[in-house]
């Protein structure tokens, strides 16, 4: 067995959960090695949609452009169209912009992206490769670990069979829904284990992007007279999709060996040529582990949460795990956290993963729940009637899996012990409306503070590598008491201050602090008369 090699946070998993929590945590100037079991490619694509929260993270971590010029076809519209097959009838659609179409939001400086896992984990293996503080090491699986108390031993196998211990201050397991690391530490899930099998089927087809008439569409629901029975999904909109056909544990070995007859049903046509890439089986769930982590070993991403992918939000759900972590790790490490800090990190997160998995379920239920579908491909008038009332039904019924901005923006931590109530009831938690607020433990609010849209400074470029301390107003209440408080623990703070009368009313009070992943973290109409005791609650020191 080799030698010892020692790093700062070792982590499991190199997927985007993996990488992107590498890649946060050297921002934060902590050294990480990634343990990646494959080679790092990905045949099939398992992720298609990065949110806007996604995005505002992408942003933070100076990577969101290079995720906008990943490949997909700028010009490709992204409406979702229900039909009988591509070359049969048309149900219904739920129009949406290409890319390059797509409007901003007001309530965010970033737009939703289309970014297939198989251009994402290229695009974050190029950004890890060139940071010094990231070792990635593939082929590499880790085997077993021994949590010491003061650090973690890891051993790992090697392409060659051969083994060697790394040593480490923390052991994040980001080895998604089968997570080795979460079995080893013998936590359990708690959810439904079992909603459906599928086989997502990976094809090529140049003609599928322009030679039919349901036009373009980031996704085509295909509807027999059982009701939905699967979907195709643009994966580049230039010739890569992905078939999803839901199916049982007794029936997924036989789609995945007629792949072909499955796509061609889909197509409906002999003239649409294709090319089947690969086929993939796998289990829609809907779990969340009981516990993220004991002691210096965690979990992050699948390994803590599993969900249906209607909607898209189990990679972004994963997302928010590694804005969560990545600061408390790096705080703990650097020594300005405190005990109770990295505690937080369950209490915040899994509420949330148990939200988004729920409305994943529902996403998925209302696409199952249009069954009378009887006489859908009669050539009559009653045939006729049958398709519209069908294509009404699948638009109203599937709206949630779309509408989503409040799901992606309107998550707040209730109950965190590191966040300071100030006793205001909270908005409904809508998955489709999300209103901006200041309030303790919601994501503070998004405007421009200068220059044009996309181009200028938002108040979220503020945050991200310490405590920031909102000051607003024209003459706002000092923060010195604050500002010195922090310096003597070592704190990483900064005030800014804000005059504009707009931002001024969005945040609600002339104080707010803001914590390094952009949650509000306290506010007020002047600071607390001893500010060590507000720096206790927000750096978990008990």
């Amino acid at each position: 067995m080799a030698a010892t090699e020692q790093t700062e946070v070792l982590i499991c998993g190199g997927g985007p959960i993996g990488m992107t929590l590498a890649l946060d945590l050297a921002a934060r100037g902590v050294r990480s090695t990634i343990l990646e079991k494959t080679d790092g490619r990905i045949e099939t694509p398992k992720l298609g949609l990065v949110s806007i929260r996604t995005m505002e993270i992408f942003r933070r971590l100076g990577i969101s452009g290079y995720v906008r010029d990943t490949t997909f076809r700028r010009d490709y519209g992204l409406s979702m169209v229900y039909c009988t097959t591509i070359a049969g009838h048309f149900l219904g659609r739920i129009p949406y912009p290409s890319l390059q179409d797509e409007k901003p939001v007001p309530e965010s400086p970033e737009t939703k992206w289309r970014c297939s896992q198989i251009f994402l984990n290229p695009m974050l293996e190029e950004r890890v490769k060139a940071e010094p503080l990231i070792d990635i090491r593939y082929l590499t699986k880790l085997e077993s670990f021994q949590d010491l108390g003061s650090h973690v031993d890891v051993t790992v196998s090697l392409e060659d069979g051969e083994q060697e211990v790394l040593t480490t201050r923390y052991l994040v397991g980001c080895d998604g829904a089968g997570s080795n690391v979460r079995r080893q530490l013998e936590i359990g899930m708690t959810g439904k284990e079992q909603i459906d099998h599928s086989v997502a089927i990976f094809f090529k087809s140049a003609a599928l992007a322009r030679d039919h008439k349901m036009g373009d569409a980031e996704r085509y629901y295909v509807v027999d007279e059982s009701g939905w029975w699967g979907n195709i999904s643009a994966m580049d909109g230039y010739e890569l999709w992905r078939l999803t056909v839901p199916g049982t544990s007794e029936t997924v070995a036989d789609i995945v060996a007629n792949a072909d007859a499955w796509v061609r049903k889909a197509l409906g046509s002999d003239d649409l040529p294709f090319e089947i890439i690969s086929s993939l089986p796998w289990r829609r769930t809907e779990l969340t582990a009981d516990s993220y982590g004991r002691g210096r070993v965690l979990l992050a991403g699948d390994a803590a949460h599993t969900m249906s992918p209607t909607g898209g939000l189990g990679m972004n759900t994963g997302m928010g795990d590694v804005d969560n972590l990545g600061w408390k790790l790096a705080a703990t490490l650097r020594g300005w956290g405190g005990s109770a800090l990295l505690d937080s990190y369950v209490v915040e997160r899994r509420p949330i993963a148990i939200r988004n998995s729920g409305a994943s379920t529902h996403n998925y239920n209302q696409l199952k729940s249009v069954l009378d579908c009887t006489g859908i491909f009669d050539e009559t008038p009653e045939g006729d009637a049958v398709r519209k009332r069908v294509g009404e039904a699948f638009v109203s019924a599937t709206e949630t899996e779309w509408e989503t901005q409040g799901i992606h923006l309107g998550y707040r931590y209730e109950g965190s012990p590191i966040i300071v109530p100030d006793g205001t009831q909270p908005d409904e938690d809508h998955f489709r409306w999300y209103k901006p607020t200041s309030r303790p433990g919601h994501r503070a609010p998004h405007a421009w503070i200068s220059g044009a849209p996309r181009d200028g400074v938002s108040t979220l470029d503020l945050f991200g590598h310490g405590f920031v301390l909102l000051r607003l107003g024209e003459t706002p209440p000092d923060d010195e008491p604050l500002a010195k408080a922090a310096r003597r623990r070592n704190v990483p703070y900064r005030a800014a201050h804000l005059s504009d009368p707009d931002i001024v009313a969005l945040y609600e009070a002339p104080l707010v602090l803001v914590r390094p992943d952009g949650h509000v973290a306290w506010r007020g109409q002047n600071l607390p008369e001893e500010p060590d005791k507000l720096l206790d609650t927000v750096t978990g020191t008990v």
